[in-house]
C-alpha cells in the first residue's frame, strides 16, 4: 500500500522503524524523502561502517605490500562513497525480498516498505539508481579492481535467502562485507597475493562474531517466523564460539600484515582491537537486546582500531 499523497507531511515519512536511531538527523529531512534514507540505512550508519572498514583495510595492506607508507586519499574517498551507496542498494533490495518477514518482526515493521512508506516498485528504482552511482564510483579504479568489485554482486544477490536455507547466513555476510579487502588490495597493486586472503579470512571470523553478537536481538521473532542464524544455532554455547571466531580473526589478520612486510610496530598495536573484542564479549550477555546491539555498533570502533595498527605498521621503521 503507498503513502497517501494527500496525508500531511508526517505520514508521508513513514513511521520511525523501532530499530533506528533516536533523533537522528534523518528525521529532520524533507518528510517525502526519510523512506528513501530508512532505506539505505542513514538513519544506521552502522553498516556503512562495517562495510568501509574492510575497503580500508584492503587499501592499507595493498599498500604495504607494495611498499607504500600511505594508501591513496582518493581512493580511501571513493570507497567510503561506495560503502554508502552499496550499502543502501544492498538493504533495499534485502527489505524487498524481506518484506513479508519484516511485516511480521517488531522490530522491522515500520520499515519503509512493510510499512506502506514505499512500493516494491518504487524501492526496485530506488535500488537500481544507487547501483548506477555504486557502478560509476567503480569505474575510477584499475581494470582488475573493477572485475573485483564486480566479482561481490553474487554474494549481494544470494545473501537476503541464507537465513531461509542455512543456520549460517552470518557467514554469507562474513563472506559478502568483507569483500571490500580484497578489492581495496586489487585497487592498490592490481593483482591479489596471500596477504590479501589471509586479511580476508580474518574479517570473515570477525563478521561471524559480531553478527552473532547481533542475531541474538531477532532470536525469539526469527524461531516464531521461521528463519535461521548462528545465534539460535549457537544458543547459550555462543559466547565461547564467539571467543574462537574473534580470536581467530586476530590471529588471521596478524598473519595477513606480517606477510605483507608489515612488523612488530602493527603486530603490537594489534593488543588494541584485540582488547576491544575481548571485552565486547566479556560484557555479552545474550538474553539482552539492547546490550547485544550496543555491543554490535561498538565494532565501528574495532574497525578504527585495525586500521590504526595498520597505518601504525606502514609508518614505523621497523
Amino acid at each position: 500500500m503507498s503513502p497517501d499523497p494527500q496525508a500531511p507531511e508526517a505520514n508521508l515519512a513513514g513511521p520511525r522503524p523501532a530499530d533506528a536511531v533516536r533523533a537522528s538527523w534523518v528525521d529532520e529531512a524533507p518528510a517525502n524523502i526519510q523512506p528513501y534514507l530508512r532505506l539505505m540505512r542513514l538513519d544506521r550508519p552502522i553498516g556503512a561502517w562495517l562495510l568501509y572498514w574492510p575497503c580500508v583495510f584492503g587499501l592499507l595492506l595493498g599498500a604495504a605490500a607494495h611498499g607504500d607508507t600511505m594508501p591513496d586519499l582518493l581512493y580511501l574517498i571513493l570507497t567510503g562513497i561506495g560503502a554508502v551507496v552499496m550499502r543502501g542498494a544492498g538493504c533495499t533490495y534485502n527489505d524487498i525480498v524481506d518484506r513479508d518477514y519484516d511485516a511480521r518482526v517488531a522490530r522491522t515493521r515500520n520499515r519503509p516498505i512493510p510499512s506502506g512508506a514505499v512500493t516494491v516498485k518504487q524501492a526496485w528504482a530506488f535500488a537500481l539508481m544507487l547501483s548506477l552511482v555504486g557502478f560509476l564510483v567503480l569505474l575510477s579504479f584499475n581494470p582488475f579492481a573493477i572485475f573485483v568489485g564486480a566479482a561481490s554482486l553474487f554474494l549481494v544477490a544470494c545473501y537476503p535467502f541464507m537465513k531461509r536455507i542455512t543456520w549460517w547466513p552470518q557467514a554469507w555476510l562474513g563472506l559478502t562485507f568483507n569483500w571490500g579487502v580484497p578489492f581495496g588490495f586489487a585497487a592498490a597493486t592490481g593483482t591479489l597475493t596471500v596477504p590479501a586472503y589471509l586479511f580476508y579470512a580474518g574479517c570473515f571470523s570477525w563478521t561471524l562474531g559480531y553478527d552473532t553478537i547481533y542475531a541474538h536481538q531477532d532470536k525469539e521473532d526469527d524461531i516464531l517466523i521461521g528463519v535461521k542464524s548462528s545465534a539460535i544455532r549457537l544458543g547459550q554455547r555462543s559466547k565461547p564460539w564467539i571467543y574462537a571466531f574473534y580470536a581467530a580473526a586476530l590471529v588471521l589478520m596478524l598473519a595477513g600484515g606480517l606477510a605483507a612486510g608489515l612488523g612488530l610496530v602493527f603486530a603490537l598495536a594489534m593488543l588494541a582491537p584485540a582488547a576491544h573484542l575481548y571485552w565486547q564479549v566479556h560484557a555479552l550477555d545474550i538474553d539482552r537486546p539492547l546490550l547485544c546491539l550496543k555491543l554490535f555498533k561498538a565494532n565501528r570502533d574495532t574497525g578504527a582500531l585495525i586500521a590504526a595498527a595498520l597505518l601504525a605498521g606502514m609508518m614505523a621503521p621497523f
